[in-house]
C-alpha cells in the first residue's frame, strides 16, 4: 500500500468518520483534509495508512490510539477527539510523544441526559413491545396488556453525579420522583437542595431504587461495577439503564437477571464490545442479552446524536486542531506534551490562523 501523497505545503488533517461539510470547509481553508465520508469505520490498518503522514487527527468513539499507533505517525501534533469519554485513547502516550490530545467536555451533556430519560421512560412504559404489537397485525384496540411502572412516584438511583448525572436529575424534576445518587464526590448542600437529591452509598442505593441509571465512565473501579452480586442487591422487578460505558455492567449477568425475572428491564446506549481499551473486550454484544427482546431497549450509542449538537462538537474539535497547528495550546487539551513531535527538515508547515465559528 502506497503512502498518502503529502507533497502539499499545507498540513494534513485526517478525519476518521463522516462530518458536516461546514467543518470540512473550515479545515480545508488552511489544511489538506483526508476524510472518511462513509457511514462505516476504516479498518485499523487503513486508518494507520492514512494517518502515517498526518499532522492532525480528528477521532471518534470507534477509534483507538495507543503507543504503537503513535509510533507510526511521526508528524502528528494533535489528536482531537470529537467526544467526551476518552477511555479508548492512550493520553499518556500522546503526552510522551509531544502530541496534544483534546476532547469536547460540555456539548454532550444535555443530549446524553435526554437520552437517559428517554430510555428510562421507554423501558418502564413498554414502548418497544407496544410498537411491536401494533406492527404484528394482531392489534384490535385497547386491551389490559403491557402495564408498566412509569417514573412518577418512583425511586430513582443515579450512579455517577457528574455533569450528565446532574442534568439528568434536573430533567426528572417534573416526574415527582425520589432521587438518590452515589458518587465519590458529594455535591454541595446547595446543589443537593436545588436538584432535590440525596447521597447514599451504592449498596443502599441499589437496594431501594426502582430504576438505577448508570452515568459513570469506564475507569479503575467501574469495570463490571454492576455484576451478578450487585444485581442481586437490586430490588426484584427494578429497571437498569446504562448510558455511561458498556463495560460498567456485566452483560452476561444482566441477561441472567432478566431471564430470572429479578430485573424487569434493561435499557442501554452503550455496550461492552465498544470498549477497545479493554484487552479482553467481547467482540459482540452478548447473544443472551440480545435474545431478551421482551424486556430490553437498545440504541446504537446515540447519546450525542442530535444534528445541531454533532455540528458543534465537530467544530470544537476542528478549532482545537487549528489552534494546535498554529503553535497554540488547544482550548480543550487535557494533556501537556513533554516533547516535540518528530518532524524532518522537509516537513515544515505554513503558519495557520485559528478561526472562530458560530
Amino acid at each position: 500500500m502506497k503512502k498518502p501523497n503529502t507533497s502539499s505545503s499545507q498540513p494534513v488533517v485526517v478525519i476518521t468518520h463522516r462530518i458536516h461539510d461546514q467543518v470540512k470547509q473550515l479545515l480545508s481553508a488552511q489544511c489538506r483534509v483526508i476524510s472518511n465520508d462513509s457511514q462505516e469505520s476504516w479498518s485499523h490498518q487503513e486508518l494507520l495508512h492514512r494517518a502515517s503522514q498526518a499532522d492532525a487527527l480528528m477521532v471518534f468513539m470507534p477509534d483507538r490510539v495507543d503507543e504503537h499507533f503513535l509510533a507510526q505517525c511521526p508528524r502528528l501534533k494533535v489528536v482531537a477527539a470529537a467526544l467526551k469519554g476518552f477511555d479508548n485513547f492512550d493520553v499518556e502516550a500522546c503526552t510522551r510523544r509531544g502530541v496534544w490530545f483534546t476532547i469536547v467536555p460540555d456539548l454532550l451533556t444535555q443530549p446524553t441526559a435526554e437520552l437517559a430519560l428517554g430510555l428510562a421512560l421507554g423501558i418502564t412504559r413498554n414502548v418497544l413491545p407496544g410498537d411491536r404489537l401494533i406492527r404484528s397485525n394482531h392489534y384490535q384496540g385497547w386491551r389490559p396488556v403491557l402495564y408498566g411502572s412509569g417514573l412518577r412516584g418512583q425511586t430513582i438511583g443515579i450512579i455517577g453525579m457528574g455533569k450528565v448525572g446532574r442534568a439528568f436529575a434536573h430533567l426528572l424534576a417534573g416526574f415527582d420522583t425520589t432521587i438518590f445518587y452515589s458518587d465519590r464526590t458529594r455535591l454541595s448542600p446547595q446543589e443537593e437542595s436545588q436538584l432535590r437529591v440525596s447521597r447514599l452509598d451504592i449498596d443502599r442505593l441499589l437496594a431501594i431504587s426502582d430504576v438505577v441509571v448508570l452515568l459513570v465512565p469506564l475507569q479503575n473501579g467501574t469495570l463490571h461495577l454492576i455484576n451478578q452480586s450487585a444485581l442481586r442487591q437490586m430490588k426484584r422487578g427494578s429497571y437498569l439503564v446504562n448510558v455511561g460505558r458498556g463495560s460498567v455492567v456485566d452483560e452476561e449477568a444482566v441477561a441472567g437477571a432478566l431471564a430470572s425475572g429479578h430485573l424487569a428491564g434493561y435499557a442501554a446506549d452503550v455496550f461492552e464490545m465498544e470498549d477497545w481499551a479493554r484487552p479482553d473486550h467481547p467482540q459482540t454484544i452478548s447473544p443472551k442479552l440480545l435474545g431478551s427482546s421482551a424486556n430490553t431497549l437498545f440504541t446504537p450509542h446515540l447519546g450525542s446524536a442530535v444534528d445541531s449538537v454533532r455540528l458543534e462538537i465537530e467544530l470544537a474539535a476542528a478549532q482545537n486542531i487549528l489552534q494546535a497547528l498554529n503553535g497554540q495550546e488547544p482550548t480543550d487539551a487535557i494533556n501537556h506534551p513533554t516533547a516535540e513531535p518528530v518532524v524532518t527538515a522537509d516537513e515544515s508547515r505554513s503558519t495557520l490562523k485559528p478561526q472562530t465559528y458560530q
